[in-house]
């Protein structure tokens, strides 16, 4: 589904990604973990296309789209979330759903002028989807909901819907449990499970050690931009490098808990 290969981007003398390549299999998930710094997100913006390579590929179900415009990407099948919230808190919770599947609605001007009966069709169809997917989360009580009436937890999930709205094949999920307590992250556990039990390639930046040698198929760690490790959870949370640059003793112990 995706494999990225010496991929690297540089701001001026910083080199934010240094020669970095793996690969993410259909319907698995796929954890980035390292050191605050590590260059995380800026892989996340490469892959996503809010950055341009300096050089490197990203081929995503065989093409190489290194360089190409988010609105690009998500129309071949790549949506995200963010490591802040990105919810339009003045729309209701099922609306800020809707946004993420413009990209499958017919959009045309005259329609939208005459409220023509396929358009009502498709909104009604659109919003029934919306209803959907919400349910799908763990979210169905908040259907009629404000987003700003809505706690954090359900947030965080609220986006991911948005995300899933846009029917992709590859999900990038930017620190899905942070600042979610333990139940709220057991909830997103599951979630990630069931999405990628769906057949889309789940990749995610995550802090949690507990939650990513959960889920994870597979685990890349940076430090400093470059690959320290990859491979299974319990052979990356082992490796002394990745003790000593990332986990710790402590957080090892946790891990593998």
């Amino acid at each position: 589904m995706l494999t990225v290969k010496n991929l690297s981007i540089a701001f001026g003398g910083v080199k934010a990604v240094q020669d970095v390549s793996f690969t993410a299999q259909k319907g698995t998930i796929h954890a980035v973990i390292g050191p605050n710094g590590a260059g995380k997100t800026t892989l996340f913006n490469l892959i996503s296309g809010v950055y341009a390579p300096t050089s490197g590929q990203i081929l995503f179900k065989g093409e190489n789209v290194a360089g190409k415009p988010p609105e690009q990407l998500a129309r071949r099948g790549i949506s995200r979330s963010f490591q802040n919230l990105q919810i339009c808190m003045n729309m209701s919770a099922i609306e800020n759903v809707m946004v993420g599947a413009h990209l499958t609605l017919d959009q045309s001007l005259f329609k939208a002028m005459f409220r023509l009966p396929g358009l009502r069709r498709a909104d009604r169809a659109c919003r029934a989807g919306a209803a959907d997917l919400m349910s799908f989360v763990g979210l169905a009580r908040y259907v009629d909901a404000q987003a700003a009436q809505m706690p954090y937890g359900a947030l965080k999930r609220l986006e991911i819907a948005r995300a899933l709205a846009a029917r992709p094949d590859l999900l990038l999920l930017d620190e899905p449990a942070a600042g979610l307590n333990n139940t709220e992250t057991a909830e997103i556990e599951a979630l990630i499970k069931k999405i990628a039990a769906g057949g889309v390639t789940v990749v995610l930046v995550e802090h949690d050690m507990k939650l990513v040698t959960a889920i994870s198929d597979h685990i890349l760690v940076l430090d400093h931009g470059q690959k320290l490790a990859e491979g299974a959870p319990q052979q990356v949370c082992a490796n002394p490098r990745v003790i000593e640059a990332y986990l710790g003793s402590d957080m090892q112990a946790e891990a593998v808990q």
